[in-house]
């Protein structure tokens, strides 16, 4: 149990909704969820009829449920609001990234997605002044060795002379600079091929997923999965002249590139900058199987679905826009993320069309979090509406339903919202019930993992 159970408040309150009599029915409701830890409450009714003869099929309404509600998961992708519809979040966009490295029939991505050139590419952000680190050998600049829970990593040495200014108006225009740099990718992939732009599209397509990721010093970078197919899309191999080193040296020469950049105006004290890539540019091939290396299909899968779940929280900012800077007292925000705030809030109304107060609390970010080109793979869209298909399925033979035909059945359903959250107790046990959840997957994982691998040696 959570240390907030040793709170009297929160103990009677757990005592309270354990010992009603419809626990066991609020039990099962939060466990349909995932033990969400901010669920939506709806009040309403469904009734499923019989088209041709009217009868009433099932009838359902939440008059009888736990406080008259239904609790269904909020689906927030943030792990620091809830940890459980983050994990289903994380999922989804593993299967997705997985999906565009390695197939998948059920998604029409055919296997030989794998045979394409691909490679998992970071870009940095440029320097804003020197901050506390780890280097390989040696101790940081400031002469400390830091160890890796080290609050002071990726704070200024020198908050004076740090860029505030610039790292907020960076991250305020990283995603225009990802737009550039996919521009010129494929100008410079055309320029090794002896084509023009306009060429490239009857030979090769770009595809790429990506996810945002916050440095400790509040700077944005991206990874990226990065894949060359036909011109058709991943049902089409890319010609021969399509490599992976080709691909790995057009990368590095488009994020070089002085096209690749943008250029934010002058106002007021404010000198003009123009923003590029840092020069911290690492570029892998993904390898199937892998080669001793980590830079595998489920090891870049994991770390893409990994980071986008998250956002700038790691930096000590807050999960939410922030309405006045007196919440940063409130929340004890680090200095050097509050600076970065303030800088937000200093430059808004310099550039009123950045809105960089409104995203001041993701430090001046304000592009998705993850993004995929079209034809990369699947869409979360798609992977939603399977796993929902699959609980109608479920939830016809529960009913009774599953042998009448849909088309002959009338649905009329009628709801409305009632509220979200939970009450101390029940947010205490919703979280055992998130991490009961978390284990039984875990066990299941484990178990099938070790089946596969006695299944292997067998063979």
């Amino acid at each position: 149990m959570p240390d907030t159970l040793l709170d009297p408040t929160t103990l009677g309150d757990l005592l309270r909704v354990a010992s009603a009599p419809d626990y066991h029915r609020w039990h099962e409701q939060i466990r349909r969820t995932g033990g969400c830890a901010d669920p939506i409450h709806l009040t309403g009714w469904t009734l499923h009829k019989d088209k041709t003869t009217g009868e009433t099929l099932h009838h359902y309404t939440t008059e009888n449920e736990p406080g008259g509600r239904l609790r269904v998961a909020c689906g927030n992708r943030r792990a620091s609001r809830c940890p459980s519809c983050a994990w289903t979040y994380a999922g989804d966009t593993y299967h997705l990234i997985r999906a565009g490295l390695a197939g998948d029939d059920r998604r029409d991505i055919p296997a030989t997605v794998r045979d394409h050139p691909r490679v998992f590419a970071t870009l940095t952000a440029p320097s804003f002044g020197p901050v506390h680190n780890r280097p390989d050998h040696g101790a940081c600049r400031c002469g400390t060795r830091h160890t890796a829970d080290d609050p002071a990593l990726g704070t200024a040495l020198d908050p004076a002379t740090y860029d505030y200014a610039g790292a907020v108006l960076f991250n305020n225009h990283a995603g225009d600079l990802w737009q550039r740099f996919t521009t010129r990718l494929r100008r410079e992939i055309a320029a090794r091929a002896g084509l023009t732009r306009r060429e490239l599209a009857d030979h090769v397509r770009v595809s790429y997923g990506k996810v945002a990721e916050f440095q400790k010093r509040g700077a944005l970078h991206f990874h990226a999965v990065i894949r060359l197919d036909g011109p058709d899309g991943p049902d089409i191999p890319p010609p021969a002249w399509a490599t992976v080193d080709l691909l790995a040296d057009a990368i590095r020469a488009a994020a070089g590139h002085s096209y690749t950049s943008v250029s934010v105006p002058a106002a007021d004290d404010q000198p003009a900058r123009t923003f590029r890539w840092g020069t911290q540019l690492d570029v892998r091939p993904v390898k199937a199987f892998g080669d001793g290396s980590d830079i595998t299909e489920q090891a870049v899968a994991s770390y893409v679905a990994k980071y986008a779940t998250k956002a700038a929280e790691n930096t000590g900012t807050l999960d939410r826009r922030i309405g006045e800077l007196a919440e940063l007292d409130r929340h004890q925000v680090p200095d050097h993320t509050r600076r970065l705030i303030e800088a937000c809030k200093q430059l808004d109304p310099l550039y009123p069309d950045r809105r960089l107060w409104a995203w001041a609390h993701m430090l001046g970010f304000r592009g998705h979090f993850s993004s995929k080109s079209r034809r990369y793979s699947t869409t979360l869209g798609a992977l939603r509406q399977a796993r929902a298909d699959y609980r109608a399925v479920q939830e016809r033979e529960a009913l009774g339903l599953d042998e009448i035909e849909p088309d002959t059945v009338l649905v009329l359903a009628e709801w409305q919202y009632a509220g979200h959250g939970h009450t101390p107790g029940e947010s205490a046990l919703a979280a055992t019930i998130a991490r009961d959840l978390q284990l039984n997957r875990e066990t299941a994982r484990e178990a099938l993992h070790d089946q596969l691998v006695l299944e292997g040696a067998a063979a």
